[in-house]
């Protein structure tokens, strides 16, 4: 009985963070519509076949078609349907967004929360790389990593934007765990005479949870920026169907100038749609890690009839009774 105990007074801050980031999506507006965004390019990258019958790379329609029923947003000049390519493009784009979404939050929270717990010399060294990579430009340095492994697909992608997009995190998830070195249960452990792993892992973490969490929705968002802006500027395999090698090929056939504007429209509404369910998430979760940002909610009170009490007279003395 006192080992359950135990267990379940070590799980309570966990079920705790859960229970409030589902009571903050359910409650805020923003962040239930970005969830059924979410949710919407989830099943499409899941089940693009049920969505899209054509293949994406099947060029055997006749080019430069309109829209119709049987091509919703038309072919490209390539003869190829543009609503099967938008469809099954979804799958990269998430593939991107999530592995890269992780692994860059997993960096971030091992070197960002050791280096602040631990201190000293880890602190010292894992703080040097995070500044390095914080002062050299994201993006061209995406650019020149990309260039030496051009047309390396989707897996190069991944890899070259996990290895550069962790450190701002790091930071900030650095920054937090330092508040936290003096508390009270990070001292019961030591006390306790837990090892710095496990107090890492199973009390620190935990209680940033919501942190984490925004963290992996921000580098999420910037996966699918990145990647896309690298493949439409030709660094990426453009055999690849995604929406970014449809921007790609919609660029070089002038699809604006030569009456396909879907061909264009289209992938860049949808990277403009995944970016908005993710910073609308992003509300919730920035509520519960900063109280200054949780909305006020005043709840408006019954206003009850008041009982009007009858005056009371002063009591009369006995010689005014006789003088009255």
């Amino acid at each position: 009985m006192a080992l359950q105990a135990t267990v379940e007074t070590r799980r309570l801050p966990s079920s705790q963070a859960l229970n409030r980031i589902g009571r903050a999506v359910r409650s805020n507006r923003k962040a239930t519509a970005g969830t059924i965004l979410l949710v919407i390019f989830i099943l499409v990258a899941l089940f693009p076949g049920v969505i899209a019958h054509d293949s994406p790379t099947l060029d055997a329609f006749k080019p430069h078609l309109g829209l119709s029923s049987a091509h919703l947003l038309g072919t490209t000049a390539y003869g190829q349907d543009m609503w099967a390519q938008l469809v099954w493009g979804t799958r990269n784009v998430m593939t991107i967004a999530f592995i890269v979404g992780l692994a860059t939050t997993a960096i971030a929270v091992l070197v960002g929360v050791a280096a602040a717990y631990l201190g000293g010399l880890w602190d010292g060294s894992l703080s040097v790389i995070t500044d390095v990579l914080l002062v050299i430009p994201l993006f061209p340095l995406l650019i020149v990593i990309a260039g030496y492994a051009h047309g390396g697909g989707t897996l190069v992608l991944i890899v070259v934007i996990t290895a550069t997009s962790w450190s701002y995190t790091a930071r900030q998830l650095r920054a937090q765990a330092l508040t936290l070195r003096s508390r009270d249960f990070l001292e019961a452990a030591r006390v306790r005479g837990e090892r710095k792993i496990y107090i890492i892992v199973v009390e620190v973490i935990p209680t940033m949870t919501s942190l984490i969490v925004a963290s992996f929705l921000t580098n999420a968002l910037y996966a699918v920026l990145f990647a896309s802006s690298l493949q439409f500027i030709g660094l990426g395999d453009p055999n690849t169907v995604s929406w970014g090698t449809m921007l790609y090929w919609a660029q070089n056939n002038a699809a604006l100038q030569t009456g396909q504007a879907m061909w264009a429209l289209a992938p860049g509404a949808c990277i403009a749609a995944l970016g908005a369910a993710f910073a609308l998430l992003n509300y919730a979760f920035d509520e519960i890690g900063n109280p200054a940002l949780r909305p006020v909610r005043r709840r408006s009170l019954k206003q009850r009839p008041i009982k009007q009490r009858p005056i009371q007279q002063p009591p009369v003395e006995q010689g005014e009774r006789h003088a009255a």
